[in-house]
């Protein structure tokens, strides 16, 4: 019997039917991806927005940086003229001068004056050194002429009665003003808590300490015009205050045209320092107040304390030209320690030790101040009937 021929098999699919060259030729290459854009907000059917590239946003950024600097301007000169003597003081007045001149001409600090003045700064970008002093007020000495010696005895004049001191009750309260730097805030609030406990003294205002301030460098914070602005308004008799913790460097601000103080510490330095203190001193005797000045403790630093001397050697010969209308605190001794240095930690009243400097060497911790309130009160005694309207009530 012969062999049935096999049944043809069912053909294949087209990609089954390939042949081996079909099948070794390489694939075509994937397309490349469109230029990647910016994901566009739902509903936005207009064109495309491209990526901004790296150079476009670093222009971007200066331009910013250029306006923000012009319309902050005189920010920036006020800073660069506060900065120390010295190249990178010269350097930035030189960048900033100009760029304040050019803010102010075409109007550009307008903004930055008007958001000062809404929150209570106005004028704070001003560079005040005036310091508007008084002529001073102590009279110099005369010449005096030859006469001839009497041969009689004068008879000799009798002892001036003392002036009867300006008595203060609790119906007409003597008036009390505290400023100065950072040194005179923790007296100064012992000092506030001292006089609210007597009927007869009122503070007036706030404690008013600045930190980094002093009669050196107006330029910074002008105390010669606060305390003329304040003696004005707040009518105090007694002004306490405390500088010179800022102010032992030789750089000034606001010096006479043509004038150098040279090093600190020097003849000329001394002289001017003193006439801003004195300065400060007239004004308030002219405003009819007492000027208490809290001279400069120890501190922990020698060399500091060495400067701190020069400064209370002038301020205390400011204050013995005017007796009766200024008065020098001396805390130098008052904080020395058994040996005469720097003591941290001194005796109370009992003999147990308490802390009275800050861990810094320099300022008063509240035991501090209350030891320096106590001889403020002292002084106030010496100088203001503060008591005499207690026998007047049990009369």
């Amino acid at each position: 019997m012969a062999d049935r021929p096999l049944p043809q098999l069912p053909p294949l699919p087209d990609e089954e039917t390939r042949t081996l060259e079909q099948a070794a030729a390489p694939a075509d290459p994937p397309p490349e991806p469109p230029p990647r854009r910016r994901a566009r907000p739902e509903g936005d059917d207009g064109p495309p927005r491209k990526l901004a590239s790296a150079g476009h946003a670093l222009v971007v950024c200066v331009l910013a940086l250029a306006i923000g600097l012009v319309l902050n301007a005189p920010g920036a000169h006020k800073n660069a003229y506060n900065k120390p003597a010295g190249w990178q003081r010269d350097v930035a007045l030189a960048l900033t001068g100009p760029l304040a001149g050019v803010s102010h001409a075409l109007l550009l600090d307008r903004p930055r004056a008007g958001v000062q003045t809404a929150v209570g700064r106005s004028g704070n970008d001003d560079i005040d050194t005036d310091l508007g002093l008084p002529p001073t007020s102590v009279a110099t000495t005369t010449p005096a002429t030859t006469v001839p010696r009497a041969t009689t005895k004068k008879p000799r004049a009798a002892t001036p009665t003392p002036p009867k001191k300006p008595a203060f009750s609790p119906k007409r309260k003597l008036r009390i003003w505290i400023a100065g730097d950072s040194l005179v805030i923790t007296p100064g609030y012992a000092i506030v808590r001292a006089a609210g406990s007597s009927p007869a003294m009122e503070p007036v205002g706030t404690v008013d300490g600045r930190v980094a301030t002093g009669l050196t460098r107006p330029d910074v914070f002008n105390w010669f015009d606060e305390i003329r602005h304040q003696v004005k308004e707040l009518h105090p008799k007694v002004v306490v205050l405390a500088f010179g913790g800022n102010d032992d460097k030789g750089y000034m601000t606001g010096l006479p045209d043509g004038m150098s103080v040279g090093d600190f510490g020097s003849w000329a330095w001394r002289k001017e320092y003193g006439r801003r203190v004195g300065g400060i001193m007239d004004t308030i005797n002219r405003a009819g107040a007492l000027a208490i000045w809290i001279g400069l403790p120890q501190t922990s630093s020698q060399d500091q304390t060495a400067r701190f001397d020069v400064v209370n050697a002038v301020a205390e010969k400011q204050a013995r030209k005017r007796p009766g209308r200024a008065a020098y605190i001396d805390t130098y001794t008052m904080f020395a320690g058994d040996d005469g240095g720097f003591a941290q930690y001194l005796p109370d009243g009992s003999g147990r030790l308490e802390k009275v400097r800050a861990d810094d060497g320099v300022h008063f911790e509240r035991a501090g101040g209350d030891m320096i309130a106590r001889i403020v009160l002292k002084e106030l005694n010496k100088v203001f009937d503060l008591t005499s309207w207690r026998k007047k009530q049990t009369a």
